[in-house]
């Protein structure tokens, strides 16, 4: 896996930047979205229908805490020299709270709502500090595979922990979906200790007030400045629309299985996995396609084949074969998530100023999670008012835009 980054000559560094994607990924994977927000939803919370409320207005907050926060912390570590001390914090922080989230039993909906959002806030702002030392560890020539790698080993961290918890847990007990908390802390905190040891950053100045009067006169600057970097704020506006297709996918794939096409908790599991397991092969192979094709085609490759897939989902409800052809859309569909994010991450670190770069992987963390909330709103809104299976339209326009936007010449 790691075999080419080991004739880097910062080998050391990138793989255990690497590590810290190996060790974040379970978080999403098992808290986010597979076990704790259905445990969340129809254990914690009075009702399924109130629990998903609760539930997205829970993730709503998180991305308008990141939206705000990022930045200005960004800044922060752009002007006093303190991204690895950021990223150890938050990492620290995310990892109690996740742990603290045994504690919440049924009816406890405000306790863990505020766990939920502390945890998450805390992961989010740990990887926007993470992402920035790609500029660091990488060049032109091959940012695609340090950044695929990274990515794709994250999936099978992923993959790995979920195959933990369904191997020494069990999913119908709540103490045990419970413990599956302690379990990914743990995880997270373990793992992350290659890129706390290793990583390295420049010489921390003393913290004085100068350095934070600094740091908002920097961000100032950056949002009036901003418009003059108009190839990154034209790359900001397009992902900020395919990523909040991306992120209804995250939200509401197991919901419109479920709701669309029957199946069966098991059966979304298993689609979990199976996401998971083509989402570290995308990862991996369009890596390397990146560095021989540009960041950009492949950007483009995934956001079309990202249509074609949806498109996919959207008619296998009136087809003969409704769950076959649904599960060629989720293999489509996972093989082109991480190739997407990654790009977009490496793609990111190309067009940035370096003297900003943790500034503008802040705008890039806004962008991903300002409007987050939007692609959820508007499936509910459409579900209600139609169906599920037309709600999923929104998605493939999110798409759509989003590959019009970046194409769009400026």
């Amino acid at each position: 896996m790691f075999k080419f980054l080991l004739k880097e000559k910062n080998s050391k560094e990138i793989i255990s930047w690497s590590f810290y994607d190996f060790a974040n990924q379970p978080y999403t994977t098992l808290i986010i979205t597979f076990i704790y927000s259905a445990f969340f939803v129809n254990y914690i919370a009075p009702n399924e229908t109130n629990g998903t409320f609760l539930w997205a207005n829970a993730i709503s907050i998180t991305a308008i805490c990141v939206g705000i926060l990022s930045p200005i912390l960004g800044a922060f570590a752009d002007s006093g020299g303190y991204r690895k001390f950021f990223l150890i914090f938050f990492t620290i922080l995310c990892s109690i709270f996740t742990a603290l989230l045994y504690i919440p039993d049924s009816g406890d909906v405000f306790l863990a709502l505020v766990l939920v959002i502390l945890s998450n806030i805390a992961y989010e702002l740990g990887t926007v500090f993470s992402n920035s030392y790609l500029i660091d560890l990488s060049n032109n020539k091959n940012v695609g595979r340090i950044s695929g790698t990274a990515w794709g080993f994250g999936f099978v961290g992923g993959l790995i922990a979920l195959f933990c918890a369904l191997t020494f847990f069990d999913v119908n007990i709540p103490n045990d979906i419970k413990l599956i908390n302690i379990f990914v802390a743990i995880w997270f905190l373990f793992f992350s200790l290659p890129a706390f040891f290793f990583l390295k950053d420049r010489k921390k100045e003393k913290l004085l007030m100068s350095n934070v009067i600094l740091s908002f006169k920097s961000l100032k600057i950056t949002f009036k400045e901003i418009y003059k970097y108009k190839k990154i704020l034209n790359f900001l506006i397009a992902r900020l629309f395919y990523n909040d297709g991306l992120i209804t996918i995250f939200a509401l794939g197991g919901i419109y299985a479920v709701g669309s096409l029957d199946f069966s908790m098991r059966e979304v599991l298993i689609l979990g996995v199976v996401l998971n397991i083509f989402a570290a092969i995308g990862s991996f192979t369009f890596g390397y396609i990146e560095d021989k094709i540009g960041v950009k085609n492949v950007i483009n490759i995934s956001l079309l084949i990202l249509i074609f897939a949806t498109l996919l989902a959207f008619i296998a409800p009136w087809t003969n074969f409704p769950k076959e052809i649904f599960w060629l859309a989720g293999v489509l569909l996972g093989t082109m998530i991480g190739p997407n994010q990654s790009c977009s991450r490496s793609f990111m670190s190309q067009i940035i100023p370096i003297e900003k770069k943790n500034e503008f992987f802040g705008f890039f963390a806004l962008t991903g999670k300002a409007t987050s909330f939007l692609g959820p709103l508007l499936f509910g809104i459409i579900t209600t008012l139609h169906s599920q299976q037309f709600a999923l339209l929104s998605v493939v326009v999110f798409f759509i835009l989003g590959y019009i936007i970046f194409n769009r010449k400026h």
